[in-house]
């Protein structure tokens, strides 16, 4: 699953790579649903299911132990303070999405802002049910299964360095 697939290149080249995965992406902006069909269509990839709308909504209504990867690249920051409780990474979200992972799954976090990438980090290492796959905590080198992305490439055209961060649900 992916959350907040912006123009879908991610998604659809990891579907395309992974045919035999079924593959959820979930976005709320009606262009970037549209790019991935389009992407899906002109690659003739079937094995894509599209939610356009809150993910996060949406997950509540789901059982446990539901997805082997989770992904989130590249989500908005909320910079403002005041806006920090808008960020998609929350205590309660990150537990709901670790309970979704089967065990041994893996949840993947992007961003090129560094403020929220620490956040990100806190909140991820302070969930019990899941670990840290980077030597030593902190980030990760980014997992084979990205590709750059036109949010990336914006950011590193800002000058921003981009984040990874790689948390395995723990057995039981």
């Amino acid at each position: 699953m992916e959350i907040g697939f912006g123009n879908g290149e991610h998604l659809a080249h990891f579907a395309a790579r992974h045919p035999d995965w079924g593959c959820i992406g979930a976005e709320v902006h009606a262009p970037g649903v549209g790019a991935l069909l389009q992407r899906l269509e002109a690659g003739s990839i079937d094995n894509v299911r599209v939610l356009h709308g809150d993910a996060m909504a949406w997950i509540e209504t789901l059982p446990p132990a539901l997805f082997a990867l989770i992904v989130i690249q590249f989500p908005d920051p909320w910079p403002k303070k005041r806006h920090h409780k808008r960020r998609l990474l929350q205590e309660a979200s990150a537990k709901r999405l670790a309970d979704l992972l089967v065990p041994g799954g893996e949840l993947q976090f992007a961003t090129d802002w560094e403020p929220y990438a620490q956040h990100a980090l806190t909140v991820l290492d302070a969930t019990p049910s899941l670990e840290n796959l980077a030597p030593g905590g902190g980030f990760s080198p980014p997992p084979e299964n990205r590709i750059p992305t036109r949010f990336e490439r914006r950011g590193e055209a800002l000058g921003h360095q981009v984040f990874d961060l790689r948390f395995r649900r723990r057995p039981g």
